[in-house]
């Protein structure tokens, strides 16, 4: 019935239901062929369930990315930047040269190495944002920064969440909840940054 009115109102002025343009599909998810053993992605590559970490299937090409995850449900969960080297069948980020994470219990973690604890609480429902600009790697809490930068990141990095404990993670690629920092935008394909 809903779709009746709206076709009829979009008729009465030049345009019927065919017309309205479509927005395409965001073209970077999480991997499938990038993912722990029990992991499970669900919603169009957004969603990360079961126990371990998925990459996305682009890298962070452009000079200054943003990217945000919803802590859909809480659990034992990590969200950073890795490599195609990183240990995707653990679900604790930061573990190894490989992965920096912001982990469920506020903290930030490199090679096993505690580089900063949050006094924060994070919960169900809140937004964490990531920045990075192949210099610096930087954490929000419902659009507030951290104000702990990661620097010395070396190699070609993805976006990465961790899950286990029933921890449910969505990722938000495009109409973010909260600002991008000045400067920074959505992730991009590389071909489509010449």
């Amino acid at each position: 019935m809903m779709f009746c009115c709206l076709r009829s109102c979009f008729d009465g002025l030049g345009f019927s239901a065919s017309q309205i343009p479509k927005k395409e599909p965001n073209p970077i998810a999480l991997d499938t062929s990038h993912m722990g053993h029990e992991v499970v992605i669900v919603k169009n590559g957004l969603r990360v369930c079961g126990r371990g970490a998925a990459l996305t299937n682009a890298p962070l090409a452009q000079s200054k990315s943003y990217f945000e995850v919803k802590i859909q449900q809480g659990g034992i969960w990590a969200i950073g930047l890795a490599t195609r080297s990183t240990d995707l069948n653990t679900s604790i980020g930061g573990q190894d040269a490989e992965s920096w994470a912001l982990s469920s219990d506020g903290v930030i973690r490199h090679n096993e190495q505690e580089l900063h604890k949050s006094q924060n609480i994070i919960q169900e429902g809140d937004i964490v944002g990531v920045s990075y600009d192949h210099i610096e790697l930087n954490f929000y809490l419902n659009g507030k920064s951290l104000d702990a930068p990661i620097m010395g990141i070396k190699g070609t990095t993805y976006p990465v969440l961790y899950v286990d404990d029933g921890a449910i993670l969505d990722l938000i690629l495009e109409d973010f909840a909260y600002s991008p920092p000045m400067g920074f935008e959505k992730i991009m394909l590389e071909q489509s940054l010449l």
